[in-house]
């Protein structure tokens, strides 16, 4: 081990993850040394279902309270939403620049609009292997290979010595865009002396190599060469990759494209402005123009792989789309993994799906997609390169940080593992690294009309209840057919009384059963997209006619 990978006796560096330890999501690191600080991405959670109105959680900010004044920058790695999702409930404690990638950058300008926030002279695109000075730090931004382009790792030059932060990557060898993981840049880290590295143990328990964004072609072909009608195809709309794949092959397959969803149609322009995504001339449609074509002349790149019940696949299924429909013959593939707790979504569109007669694939019928997250030969790998002197694994659930840990151990012996947990201050100086102090750690729901910022799920019901009440909606319904079996009912607690509220509360019942009674059967009889609806038309009375929001609360009973 080199000089450069010991502990100065300059000042102690903190590394602290308030967030993307023990989970998925929510990533976010603070490094601290004297009296500046860096902030490494600043991500997103998304609810579990049973979060009634949050959108969105992030980490608790409170831990930056102490820090205020003292984060000079924001430093994003690629432009995922569990890495950028939360910038704008984090910048207004970042007093610098915020670094990323041109494509990063470009994912998050209009986040920050839609929040009436104005940085554009904050924004400060950065490219691989350049270096940036923040107070003690040096920060150098180094090419990796993930799902989404312009990915960046970041090794932090600080004056208790090299931390490099792999951000979430894999090993492409053969990248859509040519440009490759640079290895070469982290084996000159790993020789010339590497104090700490903390890395992606998203795929951790998974063996082998996870395999190049191309490894997709070869199903997907066999799917545009046996279909007969339209193909839709959900993904994520930040896997420009893929886009740009199944792009290419509907222009060999003589079919037109249409980008469908406005996640998926707002992140395909941004690639194209930018020059990442290329398409021929004429090979992109509107997707109000899909109905104007053969069916057998269109793939339609959708969202709602998740089984969102707003995006645009499931709408499609249950012939709620305006533009789109599905009929006997068409081919649905699902290309995306199933983020934990949407399995029940997700299956419920694969079952609209096939009740209009189309054919469901996935990635067990075809090899239609790869993930985005080195495997264990891969972690390997960038632990053999790297030879840190500490190993910190981050950005995954408890049992892929042990297992990464795990392989650190073995691949270099002589490398000390530290298991951190959300909130542990982790110091290195000159008497070693340990954690020396806890901040406090936790999750804040975001309620996305921006009432602010909630605490956790119970502050988060008072404050409905305290100021506007709650509503439940009990609607029986046939699960046979989906036809209401009476007149639904409404049960108010905490509402104000006076006559434009009686007058509403008397209306709501008719109004209810009118809007279940238009929705399509195959919505009327989905518990979940049911509930969904009915939160909807409830909210939308409340706030139109009493200037309220109530904690609407959907009660379905199958009779």
């Amino acid at each position: 081990m080199t000089q450069s990978a010991g502990l100065s006796s300059a000042a102690g560096v903190d590394v602290i993850p308030l967030g993307g330890v023990g989970e998925f999501g929510m990533n976010m690191l603070l490094v601290a040394c004297g009296d500046t600080a860096l902030l490494i991405d600043a991500g997103v959670m998304f609810p579990e279902p049973e979060l009634f109105g949050v959108d969105l959680v992030i980490p608790d900010l409170s831990a930056l309270d102490a820090y205020r004044g003292r984060i000079k920058a924001l430093v994003l790695t690629h432009g995922h939403e569990d890495h950028i999702g939360a910038v704008p409930h984090v910048v207004s404690r970042v007093d610098g620049p915020i670094f990323g990638s041109p494509f990063t950058l470009a994912l998050l300008a209009p986040k920050l609009e839609e929040h009436d926030i104005d940085l554009r002279d904050r924004l400060t695109p950065v490219k691989p292997r350049q270096r940036v000075e923040v107070g003690p730090f040096t920060i150098e931004f180094i090419r990796v290979t993930h799902s989404i382009p312009d990915c960046l790792a970041v090794a932090i030059h600080t004056p208790a010595g090299v931390i490099v932060h792999t951000g979430d990557f894999k090993i492409d060898q053969t990248p859509l865009d040519g440009q490759l993981f640079d290895l070469h840049r982290l084996a000159e880290l790993g020789s010339q002396g590497v104090l700490a590295l903390l890395s992606d143990s998203t795929n951790a328990d998974r063996r082998g190599v996870t395999g190049s964004e191309r490894d997709v072609v070869e199903g997907f072909e066999e799917i545009f060469a046996s279909a007969q009608g339209r193909i839709l195809i959900a993904t994520f709309s930040t896997s420009i990759y893929r886009l740009q794949l199944l792009s290419d092959l509907a222009e060999q397959f003589d079919r037109k494209v249409a980008f469908v969803g406005r996640g998926m149609q707002h992140n395909s322009q941004i690639a194209e402005r930018l020059g990442i995504l290329k398409l021929k001339p004429g090979v992109e449609i509107r997707d109000s123009d899909v109905r104007d074509y053969a069916r057998d002349e269109v793939v339609c790149l959708c969202t709602g792989s998740q089984g969102e019940p707003q995006a645009a696949l499931p709408r499609i299924a249950i012939d709620d789309h305006r533009f789109v429909s599905l009929e006997k013959g068409d081919t649905v593939a699902f290309s995306a993994r199933s983020i934990p707790g949407n399995e029940k979504a997700i299956a419920r569109v694969m079952n609209h799906v096939a009740r209009r007669g189309a054919d469901v694939v996935t990635d067990t019928d075809r090899h239609i997609h790869v993930s985005g997250h080195g495997s264990a030969e891969e972690l390997k790998l960038v632990l053999s390169l790297v030879r840190p002197r500490y190993f910190v694994p981050i950005h995954g659930e408890y049992r892929q940080l042990a297992r990464h840990a795990g392989m650190a151990a073995m691949v270099c012996p002589d490398s000390s593992v530290l298991m951190l947990e959300a909130g542990d201050v982790l110091r290195f100086d000159a008497d070693g690294a340990r954690v020396v102090d806890r901040l406090p750690a936790g999750r804040i729901l975001i309620d996305g009309t921006r009432t602010g910022e909630i605490g956790d799920e119970v502050l988060r019901d008072r404050r409905h209840l305290a100021g506007d009440g709650l509503v439940v909606a009990i609607v029986a319904i046939s699960s046979q057919t989906g036809a209401l079996e009476q007149t639904p009912s409404i049960v108010t607690r905490g509402l104000a009384a006076d006559s434009r509220h009686e007058a509403m509360l008397r209306d709501a019942p008719a109004m209810l059963a009118r809007a279940i009674e238009s929705a399509p059967r195959e919505e009327r009889t989905d518990p979940g997209l049911l509930k969904e609806r009915i939160r909807q038309e409830m909210q939308r009375l409340f706030r139109k006619r009493a200037g309220r929001r109530p904690l609407v609360l959907p009660v379905v009973m199958e009779v």
